[in-house]
């Protein structure tokens, strides 16, 4: 077995560029999956006034966001094993980030209508955004010791909600510029996913510049296949058959599955709530998301010196009873004031809980395995977005529009979540990972 060499500590630059990256792309996951375009694809493209196609339209948009996650669940692991086989974090970075960022300028050309053209799209620039989103989390591992790597994680984090904050800023002055001057939705949501692609190529710039790929190619071993997918494949099952060895990580990857399908849900769903059950309009429901990244920012911060204190399991725990509480609240939620308060414990603890979960990931990760792992951790991620989801989509439905229904079932998500948290050790996690001999 080959290791990585030992370069150079990072210095403040590529740190800098490493957080960037969460910086650049949270713009998708803001303007696309959580406050605008979503909305623009149940009331515009897919939808209309009439209550049973909106019901048809958000199941739809569940639909999309349910394959594009299926598409990363199988791909992920494959590809962060081939990644730390040939040590191609970077490059494959690289070609995620562009594909992301031209699948979502061309998803401004998408009216209304265009529902197999806006899926098409929708799915491509999802599984380039997650692709990319497990792999820069493979460098985590690399730019930081085990006792600070909350702190770190916690950091792109906040950096990345100021990202999404400044992106959506933007994105709503031209909602409202557009809306003065009479332009409708049709008009102005265009302009924003140019917006987003635009700050996204910019934003990461940095990262392609300064962050450094540490690791080294590893020889291929006696009988190996010269495929380089075959090798990825080789890798995974090796890794699956010593996962007796990395017990607490594969424990973590269960909770993370179950808990992550009620984050994933409110992620996707929650500006759909905001204007289908609380009245919301777009600029109201973008002001929300707004302040919403704020408090998901704050959080972040907060608990990730809390983390790096108490440990990752107990601040997670902690999270959780958050997301319980925020959660039951917005089912018994009827007036804005009330629905304010739900949204933005919810920031709280969604910053905090994404922040927590990576850098668990990252101690539990071997140095010559954390692309493949975080693959494992993007699989976890993405079953869960396709779950959490697709079970709010067909319960909104079934019962003919019922979203507090919807919005209630993702408790039972972070109730299993909790349970399963119980018995996974975080100094024997650590251990498995720096004491790792299961390589191939």
């Amino acid at each position: 077995m080959t290791s990585p060499t030992q370069p150079s500590p990072p210095a403040r630059r590529e740190l800098f560029a490493w957080m960037m990256y969460d910086f650049a792309n949270s713009g998708y996951t803001t303007v696309v999956l959580t406050a605008i375009f979503n909305v623009y694809f149940v009331n515009i493209i897919a939808g209309g006034a009439d209550k049973s196609l909106q019901a048809e339209a958000t199941l739809l948009w569940t639909v999309a966001i349910a394959i594009a996650n299926g598409l990363v669940l199988l791909s992920a692991p494959v590809l962060g094993a081939i990644a730390d086989h040939l040590a191609a974090k970077k490059r494959l970075l690289l070609a995620s980030s562009l594909g992301c960022v031209i699948a979502t300028a061309l998803l401004s050309l998408a009216g209304a209508g265009d529902v197999a053209l806006a899926m098409a799209l929708l799915i491509i620039a999802t599984v380039m955004f997650a692709t990319g989103e497990n792999l820069i989390a493979a460098f985590l591992p690399e730019l930081t010791t085990q006792e600070n790597m909350g702190r770190l994680s916690a950091w792109g984090w906040t950096v990345g909600y100021l990202g999404g904050l400044l992106v959506l800023g933007l994105c709503l002055a031209i909602i409202m510029g557009g809306e003065a001057r009479g332009y409708s939705a049709q008009h102005t949501v265009p302009l924003t996913l140019l917006t987003v692609a635009i700050i996204f190529a910019l934003a990461a710039t940095p990262t392609f510049l300064w962050l450094r790929e540490r690791a080294v190619p590893l020889p291929k071993s006696p009988g190996q296949t010269h495929n380089y997918l075959g090798i990825g494949f080789q890798r995974l099952r090796h890794t699956l058959i010593h996962a007796r060895h990395y017990t607490d990580l594969f424990r973590f990857l269960l909770a993370l599955t179950v808990y992550t399908c009620g984050i994933n849900t409110v992620i996707v769903l929650a500006a759909i709530y905001a204007q289908q059950v609380m009245g919301f309009n777009t600029q109201d429901t973008i002001l929300l998301i707004l302040v919403v990244n704020i408090t998901a920012a704050v959080g972040a911060f907060v608990f990730g010196h809390v983390q790096d204190r108490i440990g990752s399991v107990p601040t997670l725990a902690i999270t959780l009873l958050v997301w319980i509480g925020a959660t039951a609240l917005a089912y018994f939620t009827t007036s804005r004031a009330e629905f304010w308060v739900v949204a933005n414990l919810v920031g709280l603890a969604m910053g905090a809980s994404q922040s927590a979960g990576r850098a668990l990931i990252g101690q539990f990760s071997p140095p010559v395995r954390t692309a493949e792992f975080f693959g494992l951790w993007g699989l976890a991620v993405k079953l869960s977005a396709i779950i959490g989801p697709l079970s709010y989509g067909l319960i909104t439905y079934l019962t003919d529009g019922d979203h507090r229904l919807a919005i209630l079932s993702t408790v039972f998500f972070f109730i299993a979540g909790l349970v399963l948290l119980t018995g996974i050790n975080e100094q024997r996690g650590r251990n498995a990972a720096l004491t790792d001999n299961t390589c191939a």
